[in-house]
């Protein structure tokens, strides 16, 4: 982010995600497959045409649609969040935002999948953040090698909470590349071993096909 112009664009794309995210939740509860539908047009508009997009400038001519596998509700879940036992600190250090601190707020089971770790953004403006590497992850047609996001909060990624308020909604079909899968002068926070699954999550977006 090296002038005004710059910093500009990727407020713009973080207002385009963010209103992303609340048509999806909207349209989520009277067709979750619709919502999708609906999550990856846009996503394939903004990578295609928004000047803030991850795409590399040579990446751009021939891109057609990121590689989203087709919905599948058996990779939807409403968990509740279980407090962690202990605290646990995370420093990430990034090319883009300095050393971005994380606390570890709990856990989430999945059932048949397994437990994932809740992490809060330990800075201005908080957030929950929840990624996750599955055992597709850095194989040949599998998902990206370092992980991908299902909840990143302070981004704009927040699928809503559970019908009753007392946890939240995680949905495998919706999770995403981080922008370092596509450019690599970003720099992003990857999957820690609390995040980390030994089975496969063929939902969501995948490292390659899909006409990128």
């Amino acid at each position: 982010m090296t002038d005004a112009g710059t910093a500009l664009q990727i407020v713009d794309w973080r207002r385009r995600v963010f209103a992303l995210y609340a048509a999806v939740r909207t349209a989520a509860m009277t067709d979750v497959v619709e919502s999708h539908q609906v999550w990856q047009a846009v996503r394939n508009e903004l990578f295609a045409t928004h000047p803030a997009s991850p795409l590399l400038a040579e990446d751009r001519p021939g891109f057609r649609s990121l590689p989203v596998a087709d919905y599948d509700p058996e990779w939807r879940f409403e968990v509740e969040i279980t407090p962690a036992a202990r605290a646990q600190r995370l420093e990430v250090e990034t090319g883009t935002d300095g050393i971005v601190p994380f606390e570890l707020l709990g856990h989430v089971a999945v059932a048949d999948v397994g437990s994932l770790d809740v992490w809060r953004l330990a800075t201005y403006g908080g957030g929950l953040f929840i990624p996750v590497r599955d055992a597709l992850a850095g194989r040949d047609g599998g998902t990206y090698g370092g992980g991908r996001y299902v909840v990143d909060t302070v981004k704009g990624a927040d699928l809503g909470a559970r019908a009753d308020g007392s946890g939240i909604v995680i949905d495998f079909n919706f999770a995403y590349n981080p922008s370092c899968a596509y450019d690599p002068s970003w720099a992003c926070p990857l999957a820690p071993p609390g995040n980390v699954l030994g089975v496969e999550v063929p939902a969501g977006e995948r490292s390659s096909g899909g006409g990128h």
